[in-house]
């Protein structure tokens, strides 16, 4: 079981008003609709380093303009550059120590950004904006690496 810690948050009165009538009209606590709005607005994501769960996770908070540039960050041209030499090297010749921290370093910073551009994309969804589609959204993801 988790441990269970108290925070003191001064809340507007008609977010209160709602929080007591959804409590009332589900025939649960305040503090338990609390508890699971909270964890809508920030799920756990076991499956992702816990500072990039937390980046995910703020995401949420962003407004419609930091939303929309979060979407169409990625690697830098040379990051992309330099991911694609290093992943033709490799197809020709075995990638020495460094090479192969440095594509693995690439790699993961590519990998979260595309975790990062989903979960902006899908957020910007949520509030109604029609996403572009895939082709739109291309990158490193058409190169091979």
């Amino acid at each position: 079981m988790q441990s269970v810690q108290s925070l003191t948050v001064e809340v507007p009165e008609p977010l209160v008003r709602r929080l007591r009538r959804i409590a009332e009209i589900t025939h649960r606590s305040v503090e338990d609709v609390l508890t699971t709005t909270v964890n809508a607005a920030l799920p756990p994501a076991h499956d992702l380093p816990a500072d990039l769960a937390d980046e995910v996770a703020a995401l949420t908070f962003f407004n419609d303009e930091a939303l929309w540039a979060a979407a169409e960050s990625s690697l830098t041209p040379a990051q992309q550059r330099r991911l694609n030499q290093l992943s033709h090297a490799g197809g020709s010749r075995p990638l020495t120590r460094v090479e192969l921290a440095e594509m693995a370093y690439l790699i993961e910073l590519y990998d979260r950004s595309v975790v990062m551009r989903a979960r902006a994309l899908a957020v910007l969804a949520q509030r109604g904006y029609r996403i572009p589609d895939q082709v739109a959204l291309s990158g490193v993801a058409n190169e091979s690496y």
